[in-house]
């Protein structure tokens, strides 16, 4: 692997990791929300492992940002300071695991609904 591959992958793989933190979800949950499994997880996010194209799609959804942002194409950053996601963040930590993996699975499918009936936009 060339020295520029592995600095995209190393930049994927933080933004990965980054975007996973902020949303507040453990690589075990990741790995459920997308039927992977948890090494997998930490091995995309510690930069030893290569992402698909199909990955990085299901990274961004789950996530809630875009692929660009994920390859590092745009500079767009994560709200970490919005006191509504503070918010949201220190009341979700609250949640017992199943209740947190329900509410997962209500938001993308939340999501997924919005996405459908705007004829696939992103909102």
């Amino acid at each position: 692997m060339t020295a520029i591959q592995e600095s995209i992958r190393e930049a994927i793989a933080t933004r990965l990791r980054e975007a996973r933190k902020v949303a507040g979800l453990s690589q075990g949950q990741v790995a459920k929300l997308l039927a992977m499994h948890r090494p997998t997880i930490s091995e995309i996010e510690a930069g030893n492992r290569r992402v698909s194209a199909e990955e990085l799609t299901k990274f961004a959804e789950t996530y809630d940002v875009t692929v660009s942002w994920l390859l590092g194409e745009s500079a767009e950053q994560l709200e970490v300071d919005d006191p509504r996601l503070q918010l949201a963040a220190r009341e979700l930590g609250k949640l017992k695991p199943a209740d947190l993996d329900r509410l997962l699975r209500l938001l993308a499918s939340m999501r997924n609904s919005d996405t459908e009936d705007d004829g696939g936009a992103r909102k």
